[in-house]
């Protein structure tokens, strides 16, 4: 009997450590993006480039992510799908952000300094990596879940790009890498959060279905 007992206890224990440990990690993720924020915008300004600005509007978006993941961690179902929506329109939004101020910069923008954008870049490349490698163990969880692994991966994604747009850059002295990769990476997270809200609505909609049964079964 006691044997039993503890069967059923073990997977309740684990859980609550994974729960911790992922809570852990969603701090570290948080501040570590928060402070990528500040530090790609001022390079970003300083360097005059689309894609550094870019990738510093995702990180203030991420760090945002995870506030709001952190808050309804332990909460039902429905309210982490609630929040997994409001996340995946953050990020579509951003996409199109991105978009409209490379179809601007096509017309207005300069050329941005190599140099700065592949430091910044490497930076950003190294923090992201460690970010997404934390996350890695939670990526097949809920929709909220899988949201921040979709950032964090999508983050390092667009780390190689950027560094790859600074190489472009500096061959070319043109700016067209740098918009090229910054269009590359409001596609990813266009695409990044039409996954996750396609999600999240299917976990609302099988929430409801419980709830449904439950009414009629009482």
């Amino acid at each position: 009997m006691p044997a039993h007992c503890c069967d059923h206890e073990t997977p309740k224990v684990d859980a609550i450590l994974n729960l911790r440990r992922y809570r852990r990690i969603l701090w570290i993720a948080l501040i570590v993006n928060a402070a990528m924020f500040l530090v790609e915008i001022g390079a970003g300004v300083q360097a005059g480039s689309l894609s550094l600005l870019a990738d510093a509007v995702d990180f203030a978006g991420d760090a945002l992510n995870y506030a709001v993941s952190l808050a309804v961690l332990a909460s039902a179902l429905a309210w982490r799908a609630r929040a997994a929506m409001l996340k995946a329109v953050s990020m579509m939004g951003f996409g199109l952000y991105v978009l409209g101020a490379a179809v601007w910069s096509v017309w207005h923008g300069g050329v941005p300094q190599a140099m700065t954008m592949g430091a910044v870049a490497l930076l950003a490349l190294v923090t992201n990596v460690a970010v997404a490698w934390m996350l890695y163990a939670f990526r097949e969880g809920d929709a909220n879940m899988r949201s921040v692994w979709l950032c964090s991966r999508n983050d390092a994604i667009g780390n190689v790009a950027v560094f790859m747009a600074a190489l472009g850059v500096f061959g070319t002295g043109s700016a067209w890498p740098d918009l090229a990769v910054a269009s590359l990476m409001a596609a990813l997270a266009l695409h990044g959060g039409w996954t996750v809200l396609r999600q999240a609505r299917g976990e609302l909609g099988e929430d409801s279905a419980k709830e449904d049964h439950h009414g009629h079964v009482h």
